[in-house]
C-alpha cells in the first residue's frame, strides 16, 4: 500500500489507491423445467428455437429425445427433465436452448425447456456454490424462490 506525507511530516495511507474488490457478474438465461427454474451463463447459448419435428434415435439413453435439422446441421436434442429427475410428463418442452458444447466450439446440442424467460445480470458472489449436484454450479435466490444455476459443461449428455 502506498502512503502520502501530510503537512506535519507523518505518513498516512493513500486512499486514492485503496484496493476494492469488484464483484464479478455474469449474464444468465432463465428457463423452466417442470416445477423448477434454472439458469445458465448466456455465453454458452448459441440460440433459442421452437421445438420442431424430432427424429427419435433407437437404442439411445432415455434423456436423448432425438435429433433435428438445425440450419443444415444434425443437432442432438436432450430432455433435461430426465437428466435432472424432474416430473417427466407426456408433453415435451416447447422451446430448445441450443448450446455450444464448449465456449468457442462449433459443436451444438439442444436442451428442451418448458419456457424460456429473460436474460439478466447476476452478481456471481450472490450464488451459493456450496450445493453439490451433477451439473449444478450453484443456487441463486430470486425474490421468494431459488434458481438452479447449471454448468452446461458438467451436464452428462
Amino acid at each position: 500500500m502506498s502512503t502520502t506525507n501530510t503537512d506535519d511530516g507523518t505518513q498516512q495511507p493513500d486512499e486514492s489507491q485503496t484496493n476494492t474488490t469488484a464483484s464479478e457478474s455474469a449474464h444468465i438465461l432463465e428457463f423452466d423445467l417442470g416445477e423448477n427454474r434454472y439458469c445458465v451463463d448466456i455465453g454458452y447459448v448459441a440460440e433459442i428455437v421452437n421445438t420442431d419435428e424430432l427424429t427419435p434415435i433407437p437404442n439411445t439413453p432415455a434423456h436423448v429425445e432425438g435429433v433435428m435439422d438445425l440450419r443444415g446441421e444434425t443437432t442432438k436434442i436432450v430432455n433435461l427433465r430426465t437428466i435432472f429427475g424432474e416430473d417427466d410428463g407426456d408433453e415435451l418442452g416447447s422451446r430448445i436452448i441450443v448450446f455450444k458444447r464448449k465456449r468457442g466450439s462449433t459443436d451444438r446440442i439442444g436442451w428442451l425447456a418448458d419456457e424460456v424467460h429473460q436474460v439478466r445480470q447476476l452478481e456471481t458472489d450472490a450464488a451459493d456454490t456450496s450445493v453439490e449436484g451433477d451439473g449444478i454450479a450453484g443456487i441463486v435466490r430470486q425474490d421468494d424462490e431459488f434458481v438452479l444455476w447449471i454448468d452446461p459443461t458438467a451436464v452428462r449428455v
